[in-house]
């Protein structure tokens, strides 16, 4: 008994192996080091046929794959990365990447494309150099103002994860993600100086289930936005300042039926930003939703504006000049929960619904927030907004 025992282990012992063979788990991922295929790490030379080279050789192989970029400073002036590919990747990034300082129109830098599987980690830079570009962006008085480069975008990217980079001057957005599922952001550190234009931190679109996680943001925009199509968004952890704080649109303009559905924002703090918590809708704008929005547990430091909904937002002279008119977005079911510290500005709630489309079902649960200026306290505006308070509520009067 006991020798047919050890025989029947033996035979599955045997068959683990040859299944753990067939499948490849277990099997050590395969390295591709850009270095070997011609990459220099001079900062100066162009390195893009080279890292374009290691991931197609990475991508054909059947098996996990990690395309190695070590320590030193590599140029890329431009690079897509595209799938699908054979086995999971990782892009890991040890060294510094250099965005070039003499190609300015266009609007990727960097970008993976139709992966799946996809991670990109390694404690490395991505220095978009946005110093040499930022003072051609002159799209607030130039409707055809030319497009700069994101840093890092996301297109048909699903199941993946980025962990554990920096990046630093961002020409335009830090991160864009368009039609993504199942995306992990965490860790991630994200800067460029307040008055550098339209330096977003991560700016999402069409995407659903996102999650940005334990991060550290501060540009020239928004810190995280969310526009048409982002649905099942989860932003946790995050310090934003400077910036524009983390805004749910502008919505309205465009993709009417792509609606912003199930957004939750919670345990972030707001270090001198020029916004806190944020909706904005275009106006005038064409019909869509927004609904289902839960901002909680927020830590405010000095925010100019900690809470907002905006449903006049137009910054262009043209708006001024045609007058304002309605927005046509509904905003619904909105939770504003736990959002406490203090605001640089004496209005420290601003909540500014359409009059065509009140919002509906707007909370404000335990809100405290104090105003730093000298002799008064934090106050309250409201305007079309159907909803309900409940809890301490500093400042009050509003709903």
């Amino acid at each position: 008994m006991a020798i047919f025992n050890i025989s029947s282990s033996l035979v599955f012992l045997l068959l683990s192996c040859i299944a753990i063979a067939v499948t490849g788990n277990g099997v050590p991922p395969k390295f591709f080091n850009v270095v070997r295929y011609g990459a220099i790490a001079d900062g100066t030379t162009d390195n893009s046929q080279a890292f374009l080279k290691a991931w197609k050789d990475a991508c054909a192989y059947n098996g996990r794959s990690r395309v190695w970029i070590p320590n030193g400073k590599f140029l890329l002036r431009k690079a897509s990365f595209e799938g699908s590919c054979n086995g999971s990747m990782a892009f890991l990034i040890k060294g510094t990447l250099v965005a070039p300082t003499d190609s300015f129109f266009t609007d990727t830098w960097i970008a993976f494309r139709y992966v799946s599987g996809l991670t990109v980690k390694g404690g490395g830079t991505l220095d978009g150099q946005g110093q040499s570009a930022w003072h051609y962006n002159d799209c607030k008085t130039n409707s055809q103002c030319k497009p700069l480069p994101v840093t890092l975008r996301f297109d048909f990217v699903k199941n993946s994860k980025v962990e554990s980079i920096e990046s630093i001057n961002s020409k335009s957005s830090h991160f864009n993600i368009f039609a993504c599922e199942n995306m992990n952001i965490s860790r991630v550190k994200l800067s460029a100086p307040a008055d550098s234009p339209n330096t977003d931190g991560i700016h999402i679109g069409t995407s659903r289930n996102i999650k940005i996680s334990k991060s550290v943001i501060g540009t020239g925009d928004d810190c995280v936005s969310m526009v048409s199509g982002s649905q099942s968004i989860e932003v946790n952890g995050v310090a934003c300042g400077p910036g524009h704080g983390i805004s749910i649109g502008s919505l309205g303009r465009g993709h009417e039926h792509e609606y912003v559905k199930g957004i939750t924002v919670a345990n972030c703090t707001f270090i001198g930003s020029d916004n806190g918590v944020r909706i904005k809708t275009w106006s005038p704008s064409s019909y869509s939703l927004a609904s289902g929005l839960v901002f909680e547990n927020i830590k405010m430091k000095n925010t100019k504006n900690p809470v907002v909904i905006d449903q006049y937002y137009c910054p262009s002279p043209h708006c001024y000049l045609q007058g304002h008119s309605s927005s046509a977005v509904q905003i619904q079911d909105v939770t504003f929960k736990n959002i406490y510290g203090v605001s640089s500005t004496e209005v420290a709630v601003n909540l500014q619904c359409s009059e065509a489309m009140p919002c509906k079902n707007v909370k404000l649960i335990n809100i405290d927030l104090a105003y730093n200026g000298p002799g008064k306290r934090a106050t309250s505006l409201c305007s079309n907004v159907i909803g309900s308070s409940y809890g301490k509520l500093v400042p009050g009067g509003c709903i």
